[in-house]
């Protein structure tokens, strides 16, 4: 077996990763962006043509752990050098929503409609049901994660059995889940190479919020305050159910959206049948005459985007309620605003302090804590390797609390391992890249 880390070894985000048998038969685990640069659009050496066909060679499929932008962006150049693409289902509905919204826009409309054209030949697994590519079975198991249709796979061939985790968390409504799932199906199958993110090792020493957290937080700004707007992700169905609970405060308080965040809302409620089937809105898009009256005399919660159209909805709707009483709540990564990280978005900033309204920042990471790190690898205890990739350069796995074996089987570096399997020695070449 071969593993290939082709990025992500020393970047968060745009991580690509492929599984070759002894066979010949290849397959690459997520294929995305690179993060941008604050405002601008990072550089991404596979947008030349050449680049991308040349990772694809004897590539027949490529598996997404989930729908975020750094780890699927490519699609439809896959799906045009004839690669067979694979997503959760949810996932494949959500990503269908937003590029139909993007077809609004005149300067999206050209990718929206060749990715949509993609989207339509994918194909869908199931949690728990394994597929096969020639000698390479993929099985995917449900994890939580700021994407709520997320997985991790375990793969096997040539008689080694490699985890790869994708992004994950213990820390959001469904991360209870994560310590029985790995102790029944995946700690049993004794897996040999764990692959898996490392996205909060440089913030080794940060308390992690849950999601309950946040939402305490939240019904306490809404005790507070009568209006509150929210700047989070349209497609995290754990931070819409947080913000959705601060009715709790009143239940005459209306829950806003526009149509895009509400067709997301019901792509959601149609697929899951948990806590989030009590996700209920209105739709500032079609009824805002008949909504303004109703959200200044009970008060509203409104999800928001940086973007012109709710520009304009914020700018009819403030000179009708009451600085005073007016939260803004900032809901996504602290560094989009603050003027000192690199990864600081201009846009954003101007967005947020738009008014002189009150600002809070509530908010957790969508990824694994240190400590969730620590337990994963020690409950899956691999026998040979452990390989991080979505980290940020010059992090250290060691650090973490591992058990005493584990940690003389971080691989950083380009390797060869080998394995005794009925008297015959295997060998698992690993080659890290960027």
């Amino acid at each position: 077996m071969k593993i290939k880390i082709h990025r992500g070894a020393n970047q968060i985000g745009g991580c690509i990763t492929e599984i070759e048998s002894a066979k010949g038969d290849k397959i690459l685990i997520d294929f995305g962006h690179n993060l941008p640069e604050g405002d601008e659009k990072a550089f991404d050496k596979f947008e030349n043509t050449n680049a991308l066909r040349e990772v694809l060679r004897r590539v027949s499929d490529v598996y997404y752990t989930h729908y975020h932008g750094d780890h699927i962006g490519f699609e439809y150049e896959i799906y045009k050098a004839g690669v067979t693409q694979h997503i959760g289902d949810l996932s494949l509905e959500m990503m269908k929503t937003l590029k139909k919204h993007m077809l609004k826009a005149d300067s999206l409309k050209a990718s929206a409609t060749e990715s949509l054209e993609a989207l339509e030949h994918f194909k869908i697994y199931s949690a728990a049901s394994t597929e096969r590519v020639g000698s390479i079975s993929i099985t995917p198991y449900y994890v939580s994660h700021s994407a709520i249709d997320a997985y991790m796979f375990l793969i096997e061939c040539d008689g080694v059995k490699v985890l790869h985790t994708g992004d994950f968390r213990d820390h959001g409504y469904m991360g209870g889940g994560l310590e029985k799932n790995i102790k029944a199906n995946i700690a049993p199958q004794n897996v040999d190479v764990l692959i898996t993110e490392g996205t909060m090792l440089a913030r080794d020493r940060e308390k992690v919020p849950t999601e309950w957290d946040l939402q305490e937080q939240a019904i306490e700004v809404m005790k507070s305050h009568k209006y509150a707007f929210v700047l989070c992700s349209s497609t995290d169905a754990d931070r819409i159910v947080t913000f959705k609970a601060t009715q709790r405060t009143d239940p005459k308080r209306l829950f806003v959206v526009d149509s895009y965040q509400g067709a997301q809302i019901m792509n959601i409620k149609n697929k899951l049948n948990v806590i989030y089937n009590s996700l209920s809105f209105n739709n500032i898009s079609k009824h805002f005459d008949e909504l303004l009256p109703i959200m200044v005399q009970n008060g509203f919660t409104m999800l928001v985007r940086n973007s012109s159209t709710f520009e304009r909805l914020i700018a009819a709707i403030m000179p009708k309620i009451e600085l005073s009483q007016t939260a803004f709540i900032y809901s996504q990564f602290s560094g989009y605003i603050d003027v000192n990280h690199a990864t600081f978005r201009q846009s954003t900033y101007n967005f947020v302090h738009k008014y002189d309204w009150e600002i809070f920042q509530i908010h957790t990471s969508g990824h694994a804590s240190c400590q969730a790190l620590t337990k994963v690898c020690n409950w899956v205890h691999p026998s040979m390797a452990i390989v991080p990739i979505h980290k940020e350069k010059g992090t250290d796995f060691a650090r973490l609390k591992l058990k005493s074996d584990l940690k003389g089987r971080i691989v950083a570096q380009s390797t060869k391992l080998q394995k005794q399997i009925d008297g015959q020695t295997v060998e698992v070449e690993i080659e890290i890249g960027e």
